[in-house]
């Protein structure tokens, strides 16, 4: 692709873990499938992407004009990575020419001498702080509102976010672009002989119950596993929840002890990308009560596999399902557990719900957000 304008876009990518474990999630997965298809569109300008050491530059599959620099240090760890953002950033934009900095996660360099760009998922950390560290916490908040004050445009995820961030943080509509998330091509419905297969190698039945996120607050668990505990004795299906330990999660944990469900409630730890749509495939409905999502990448993925999803009415979440996924309170406990009883005695409604569920997973489009994303960088380095 030719492009009419030249610029050397410099991309803040440390948040790209290759690591089995929740740092693969979430922004992880953002950032790799930006990359990717950014890729896809513009083999012409130049484009250099700082990582963290030890990420696999190969395995990213970049054309010759993205440069990938691992740092020496392990940047992935915050501690690390704020210093790395605000006083070594500024250096290495200069050293390296950049012409447009992209801070993939709320953050730009106080000293950046190029115009910045930045994308804040979600303003969890102001609307959400309990749920946080403090340190985390007190940079995060501060990161957001100084890139909402100084950035030359700001992207997010979902319609929902940008609302909240101009109503919370007083940015002018314009200066939002809206960049959805997507499902990659490997999510799609697997055959029911792989399915077998995968239910036989993992020791699964064949049917439960299945929740995919990081192990955090804000991902309302505690409520989900009080809901099940109302129908597990009368249905035998299991509740499977997979995901690694992200930060205040012991309280999950102890809950689950607590309610003594034995084997019908199952902690299976992170699952790798390479299975997660076999997961999501061979689960009999996929339940997901965020209280609070930038995004909501799990239900999405879920449908494009072809399993029913029950979805919190909260944040982001109803215009990521539409009217493909069953909508409950994530605070009321006894819809929960209606909609999941509902799910799993009705056949006729889980094959309607699978067929929206595809509908509505091909909405959206990671080359899409990669169009989007290029054209705002193009504007930007035009100025």
């Amino acid at each position: 692709m030719n492009t009419a304008h030249r610029m050397h876009v410099a991309v803040n990518a440390h948040l790209l873990a290759h690591t089995n474990n929740f740092r693969r999630a979430g922004v992880s997965h953002y950032i790799e499938a930006l990359l990717e298809h950014l890729g896809h569109i513009d083999t012409v300008n130049p484009y250099t992407i700082y990582t963290t050491r030890g990420v696999d530059a190969t395995a990213l599959g970049l054309p010759a004009n993205f440069r990938v620099r691992p740092s020496r240090f392990d940047t992935i760890n915050p501690r690390v990575r704020i210093p790395w953002e605000q006083l070594l950033a500024p250096i290495l934009l200069a050293r390296d020419h950049a012409t447009l900095y992209h801070g993939v996660l709320n953050v730009m360099p106080v000293l950046a001498t190029v115009p910045s760009v930045v994308t804040i998922h979600d303003i969890s950390p102001i609307l959400f702080p309990q749920t946080f560290r403090r340190i985390n916490r007190m940079y995060t908040k501060w990161a957001i509102r100084r890139s909402a004050k100084h950035a030359a445009q700001l992207f997010t995820v979902s319609e929902h976010a940008k609302k909240e961030i101009v109503e919370h943080l007083g940015v002018a509509p314009e200066r939002v672009t809206v960049t959805y998330d997507a499902c990659d091509a490997r999510f799609v419905p697997a055959s029911a002989a792989e399915l077998a297969a995968f239910r036989q190698r993992n020791g699964l039945p064949e049917r439960y119950l299945f929740y995919l996120g990081t192990l955090e607050p804000r991902k309302n668990i505690p409520r989900l596993i009080d809901a099940y505990a109302q129908i597990a004795k009368e249905t035998g299906v299991p509740l499977l929840i997979g995901g690694g330990k992200g930060w205040l999660y012991e309280p999950i944990l102890a809950q689950a002890e607590r309610l003594q469900l034995g084997d019908q409630l199952r902690f299976v730890g992170y699952v790798p990308q390479d299975e997660q749509h076999l997961w999501y495939g061979a689960a009999t409905a996929f339940v997901f009560p965020s209280l609070y999502e930038g995004f909501g990448m799990p239900p999405l993925e879920a449908m494009a596999c072809g399993t029913p999803v029950i979805a919190s009415n909260a944040s982001c979440l109803p215009e990521i399902v539409g009217s493909a996924a069953l909508q409950v309170d994530p605070y009321d406990v006894d819809a929960l557990a209606d909609a999941m009883r509902r799910v799993l005695d009705d056949g006729e409604l889980r094959a309607q719900m699978r067929r929206d569920g595809l509908v509505q997973a091909a909405k959206f489009s990671w080359l899409e957000t990669a169009k989007r994303t290029h054209a705002v960088y193009q504007a930007v380095s035009r100025r």
